[in-house]
């Protein structure tokens, strides 16, 4: 199920620590990776972060119109065989893909225009600004009805409110907010 309404994004810690973990192991280049979890009424949970190769290259520059000269260190690119292939696995779970996340190298977390170009309204993008080789800062962006960003409200739970599955879940505990 997919919402227009603007719910929170719920995630665990170590969901947090998987992204900038990534995000490190790939400096100087942009990493990249699937969000998979549930929508329900009132809030978006994540379930599962899904690490997928950065597949930037000149081609994908050549035919999204971008500049060749662009590399891995200022774009990312997900295949489409991985996103169909998160896509079948998720829902073989009843999960759906929720959102992308991606690393700025040297640059805020903040989404470029490239990436709201690319972006889709009911995705939550999770970007984390490398600085020198170490995480940084961490944002959760939303699509708003005009195609802007806007921050998306986070919260930290704890993991022993993911299970157990079918959803709805258990009573969350919160732990911190990302604002």
């Amino acid at each position: 199920m997919l919402s227009s309404q603007i719910v929170p994004l719920k995630l665990c810690a170590d969901h947090i620590q998987t992204v900038r973990s990534h995000a490190e192991r790939s400096y100087p280049h942009e990493c990249c990776g699937l969000l998979l979890g549930v929508i329900q009424p009132q809030e978006k949970i994540l379930v599962e972060v899904r690490a997928v190769q950065n597949a930037w290259d000149e081609q994908v520059a050549t035919d999204l119109g971008d500049q060749p000269s662009l590399t891995k260190t200022r774009r990312y690119w997900i295949a489409p065989e991985e996103m169909l292939a998160a896509m079948r696995d998720a829902r073989s779970r009843k999960l759906d893909v929720i959102g992308v996340y991606h690393s700025h190298p040297d640059q805020p977390a903040v989404p470029s225009e490239c990436d709201r170009q690319l972006a889709w309204q009911q995705y939550s993008y999770i970007i984390v600004s490398v600085q020198q080789g170490k995480a940084a800062d961490l944002q959760s962006w939303l699509l708003n009805e005009n195609h802007q960003f806007q921050r998306e409200e986070t919260l930290i739970i704890t993991p022993y409110s993911l299970t157990p599955a079918p959803y709805p879940l258990s009573p969350i505990h919160i732990v911190n907010r990302i604002t």
